[in-house]
C-alpha cells in the first residue's frame, strides 16, 4: 500500500510503499477512504508536536473508511462497518491498523469525506466551549483564526449554542466564509482587536487559535470572569499569562487538547462524536472543505495549511472505492 510518511524528523514527508499490518487482538485495519488534514501533521514533521511518534510513521491524525479485518477478539465492529477514527497518525494511507476503541461507526448517508474532516475541527470546538468553557446562551464568544480548520467550527458551534459570536480572520473572503457560518460580527486581523471587541461590548469566552500578539489583544478584551481557551498556536508564538490580570479580572484560562481527553476520557469524546454525528444527520452542522486532493498531492495539501491558503477542512482522498 501507499502512504504518507515522515522517515526522519526535520526532512519533508513522502510518498512510500509499505506493508499494511495485520490488526492484533482489540484493533482493526480499515480500508481508508479519505483523511483530514490538521496544523499538527506540520507540526509533527518538525518533531514539535506534543504527540509525535519515533520515525518512520505515517501522518493523518483522522480519517475515515471500511473495516476490512478485525483482530482476535476485537469486539464491537464487524468487516464492513463503515468508520471514523481519531488515530492520532496513520491516516495518509490507503490503509491502516487502529485500536477499535479509536473508531466510531458512521452513518451510511455520511461521506466519507465528511467523517474525516468532522473529528478533530468539530470534536476541538464542541468540547472545549461545551464541556470546558460552558459557553452560555446569550454571551459572547470571540473566535480567532475564525476561517481556519477549528475555527470555523467554533462559530458554527458557538452559534448552535446561542452565543453572539465575533469572528476574526484575515481579509474579506475569509470573514464571508466566517459569516456564512453565522458569526455576528466580524472583524479582519490588520483592525485593532482589542478595540473592536470591547467596542462590541467584550467577550465572556475568548476562543484562539492563533497565540502571539493575537492572544494578548483578545486577552485584554475579555469581560470580568471570562473564560479563555487556548487551543493552538498558528502564529507560532506560545504566549505567555500574566496571572495578575487573572486574579484582577477573575479571569480563567482553561488548556484544552483532544488528544489528551481521548487518553485521559474517552468516553467523554465518545460521546462529544456521537453528538457531532447526530448534528450532521439532522443538517445542524456541515464540515467546510475548501480542497479536496489525492493521495499523491498530499505534500500540496499540507501546504495549503502552511501558506493559510485553505479555509475550514483541506481533504486528501484515497483510491479505494
Amino acid at each position: 500500500m501507499q502512504a504518507y510518511q515522515v522517515s526522519e524528523i526535520g526532512s519533508p514527508a513522502s510518498l512510500t510503499e509499505t506493508r499494511c499490518p495485520a490488526p492484533d487482538p482489540g484493533q482493526a485495519a480499515v480500508s481508508l477512504r479519505a483523511c483530514g488534514l490538521n496544523f499538527a501533521d506540520l507540526l509533527m514533521m518538525k518533531g514539535t508536536y506534543q504527540d509525535t511518534p519515533e520515525p518512520p510513521f505515517t501522518l493523518g491524525l483522522e480519517a475515515a473508511g471500511v473495516v476490512t479485518a478485525l483482530g482476535d477478539g476485537t469486539q464491537g465492529f464487524e468487516t464492513g462497518d463503515r468508520v471514523a477514527v481519531f488515530g492520532g497518525s496513520g491516516g495518509l494511507a490507503e490503509a491502516g491498523v487502529f485500536d477499535a476503541a479509536r473508531l466510531i461507526r458512521i452513518p451510511d448517508a455520511m461521506r466519507f469525506e465528511h467523517a474525516a474532516a468532522l473529528q478533530i475541527a468539530y470534536g476541538t470546538s464542541h468540547m472545549a466551549l461545551d464541556h470546558c468553557a460552558r459557553l452560555q446562551q446569550g454571551e459572547t464568544l470571540l473566535v480567532t483564526g475564525a476561517a481556519g480548520g477549528v475555527g470555523l467550527t467554533a462559530v458554527e458551534i458557538g452559534k448552535l449554542m446561542g452565543a453572539t459570536v465575533i469572528a476574526q480572520a484575515r481579509g474579506r473572503d475569509k470573514l464571508e466564509v466566517a459569516a456564512a457560518a453565522g458569526a455576528d460580527h466580524l472583524i479582519d486581523a490588520d483592525e485593532d482587536l482589542r478595540g473592536a471587541v470591547k467596542a462590541l461590548g467584550g467577550a465572556d469566552v475568548v476562543y484562539d487559535a492563533i497565540g502571539g500578539d493575537v492572544w494578548k489583544a483578545a486577552f485584554r478584551s475579555a469581560n470580568p470572569g471570562a473564560r479563555l481557551l487556548p487551543v493552538g498556536f498558528a502564529g507560532g508564538e506560545v504566549p505567555q499569562i500574566p496571572a495578575n490580570h487573572l486574579l484582577v479580572k477573575n479571569l480563567t484560562v482553561i488548556g484544552f487538547y483532544l488528544g489528551g481527553y481521548m487518553k485521559a476520557r474517552p468516553e467523554a469524546v465518545r460521546q462529544s462524536f456521537e453528538t457531532l454525528f447526530a448534528w450532521h444527520g439532522e443538517g445542524r452542522i456541515k464540515p467546510h472543505i475548501s480542497h479536496t486532493l489525492p493521495l499523491s498531492q498530499a505534500a500540496e495539501g499540507l501546504e495549503l495549511l502552511r501558506s493559510r491558503k485553505s479555509t475550514g477542512k483541506v481533504v486528501i482522498t484515497m483510491g479505494n472505492s
